[in-house]
């Protein structure tokens, strides 16, 4: 259990500098052709890893529509959801919508998965989503712009998430952490290429494909993003899903905006100001919290196992 938890920290820091990441490599290229290229180098690499048997990947036609529905929600849907969605809005209305995720999580997991979280447990919960929320507010200027298509689109993005959450928790009953890792990059692949070769074609660029790709200023947020993020992340969110509640997996996420804040601070140089301390106490307060009050049910409800 202790190995699931080091996993949540580890997925929670490895996004927290995507942000970083992204930033700089969006000065190059598009969403979609950023989320192409990652995904692409990110399944290239597990093949490659395949190839030399460095790793098994099974396929059970019986097990397949776990795999398709892991797939679809996450890379898939949540991705084309969050792109267009934040194109439409503003980031810090972007920011609050995901923060929502560990709370959709929780109702769904109950409602689906019959995983209930304790009342103390709701409340960390809460107190974490509402440290992302302060942050947000505060360092937005511009209010809302009421944009509802946009809205929508960051709803479908946070509900893709809690799904993709449960998905995941029970795909991990006849899937490995790293099999569900290779197919969701297998997915995000060759979905993105597709969407991004038409872009380029609308635009004229097609003959860009491959010089954007080793432009010098991306080709190291592209090795981060498609290599640590993509494989690395996703494969810490699995596994830690085959371990945890998903409610209690999910609240892990929330520490990416630390991390995201301290490299932005530390490595671009970005101004911080009280109410991220305020707001990142919050955060770290309700994760910890929701960690303990977990190990308090599980010592509860299974007393003598935890003495083994």
């Amino acid at each position: 259990m202790k190995k699931a938890h080091i996993a949540g920290v580890l997925f929670s820091t490895i996004f927290g500098f995507t942000f970083m990441f992204s930033k700089i490599a969006l000065v190059e290229l598009s969403p979609i052709g950023l989320i192409a290229y990652r995904f692409l180098i990110a399944f290239a690499a597990f093949e490659l890893l395949r190839l030399f048997k460095v790793i098994k990947i099974r396929y059970q036609k019986k097990n397949v529509l776990p795999i398709f529905m892991v797939a679809l929600f996450q890379p898939i849907l949540y991705f084309l959801f969050e792109t267009f969605g934040v194109s439409l809005t503003q980031s810090g209305e972007a920011g609050m919508m995901i923060a929502l995720i560990p709370i959709v999580v929780t109702v769904m997991s109950t409602i689906i998965l019959k995983e209930r979280p304790s009342l103390s447990q709701v409340f960390f919960i809460l107190l974490s989503v509402g440290g992302i929320i302060f942050i947000q507010v505060m360092k937005s200027d511009q209010g809302i712009d009421g944009n509802i298509f946009g809205f929508l689109l960051l709803l479908g993005a946070v509900l893709a998430a809690a799904l993709f959450n449960i998905a995941s928790r029970k795909a991990s009953q006849s899937w490995k952490p790293y099999e569900l890792t290779y197919y969701m990059m297998m997915s995000g692949a060759i979905v993105f290429q597709v969407i991004y070769l038409i872009e380029l074609s609308i635009n004229g660029n097609l003959e860009q494909y491959f010089s954007l790709m080793i432009t010098p200023n991306v080709i190291i947020p592209l090795l981060y993003l498609g290599l640590v993020a993509s494989i690395g992340g996703f494969f810490f969110v699995n596994y830690a899903l085959s371990k945890l509640p998903a409610h209690v997996s999910s609240i892990y996420t929330n520490l990416s905006t630390i991390v995201a804040i301290v490299a932005g601070a530390l490595i671009l140089k970005e101004e911080l100001y009280y109410y991220h301390y305020i707001g990142s106490a919050m955060i770290i307060v309700g994760v910890y919290g929701t960690v303990i009050m977990n190990q308090r049910k599980r010592h509860i409800i299974y007393p003598l196992s935890n003495n083994k």
